[in-house]
């Protein structure tokens, strides 16, 4: 029997905590057996939750936390002061071993820095990049970085592919995964001094499938499965993404129940275009991975439902089970040596 994968889940993060956060905890043991969550936060509250929901007791641990860090806290600041907050506590236990990973809709400040200060870097790692799946055409492409690195540099950005590669190709099954970097213009002449001093090195690159220069407007066709940037750029490709997602949905809906004759019609493509849009919802695909830590850290979104926290939950066991930071340590050691 394969080793069970224990994640601890940040009970307390995000808007809907605790309780979309339990019920998506409680849905993941129930999912998969590989796996055993430990919630962490305030105690009584997740027990009430709890209360609601029939599961594997073995599976589903309790670690109490008083203290919350809140959105708006300065995270360095946070990290520092509130030792005994859930989301300090989940990444101790990933430090220390107890577990595997953890997964937090909480501040992402707050993760992003107790992931480097408390969980730390593979050794060769220069910034850990947050990676988000996002549906296309295709079925999904990672992006990276989304949010971590704004100001990162070209051989951060060539990092970035490589481990991209490895989770795509591991994680996914996306065999020889096709590398974009993210630019202005499909020349390789195009962009700014970043994607000019990153292009060439991304070329040059033979532990990588590097196809061009990807522009924005090709990348929900699928135009490659692993998406390289720094935060800045892509966190407003994922935003754009998300909102024209959003606003899509509504008004096709709108559309819809606009007469009676598309009610009538709603109805008969009611199941098929339910499959499709949820193929384009982002809660399909969990949280996203800070890759290149000594464990896994998982973000999700702030206003995340108990779906995703349960899907974030179930990427852990493919992340251990493919050994996924292993992969990653020799590819860096083979740069840096």
């Amino acid at each position: 029997m394969a080793e069970m994968v224990k994640v601890a889940v940040d009970a307390m993060g995000g808007d809907n905590a605790p309780g979309e956060i339990v019920k998506g905890a409680v849905e993941a043991v129930n999912a998969d057996r590989r796996v055993k969550v430990f919630l962490v936060g305030r105690e009584p509250a997740i027990r009430e939750e709890l209360k609601k929901y029939t599961c594997d007791g073995d599976r589903l641990e309790i670690v109490h936390a008083e203290e919350v860090i809140e959105t708006a806290e300065p995270p360095v600041m946070a990290i520092r002061r509130k030792k005994d907050s859930s989301i300090v506590k989940c990444m101790n236990m990933v430090k220390d071993g107890t577990c595997d990973a953890m997964v937090s809709a909480g501040s992402t400040g707050a993760v992003l820095v107790g992931g480097q200060v408390i969980v730390g870097r593979i050794k060769g790692v220069e910034r850990p990049p947050l990676a988000p799946l996002i549906p296309n055409a295709k079925g999904v492409s990672l992006l990276l970085d989304c949010g971590a690195n704004v100001d990162a540099r070209a051989s951060q950005l060539l990092q970035f592919a490589k481990m991209g590669s490895i989770y795509m190709e591991s994680v996914i099954g996306v065999k020889n995964p096709r590398v974009g970097l993210v630019n202005i213009g499909v020349e390789e002449e195009k962009g700014n001094a970043l994607t000019k001093e990153t292009y060439p090195l991304l070329l040059n690159c033979p532990e990588i499938n590097f196809i061009g220069n990807v522009e924005a407007r090709d990348i929900p066709e699928g135009a490659a499965d692993v998406l390289v940037c720094e935060a800045f750029a892509g966190n407003i490709v994922l935003k754009m993404l998300e909102g024209v997602s959003s606003v899509l949905v509504g008004k096709i809906k709108e559309g819809m129940m606009s007469s009676l004759k598309s009610k009538l019609g709603a109805l008969l493509v009611k199941p098929a275009l339910k499959k499709t849009l949820k193929g384009f919802s982002t809660e399909e695909y969990g949280g996203a991975p800070l890759l290149g830590l000594n464990g896994l850290v998982v973000k999700t979104h702030g206003s995340s439902k108990a779906i995703e926290i349960q899907h974030s939950v179930l990427q852990c066991i493919a992340f251990k089970e493919q050994n996924i930071n292993e992969k990653i340590k020799e590819q860096i050691v083979l740069e840096t040596s």
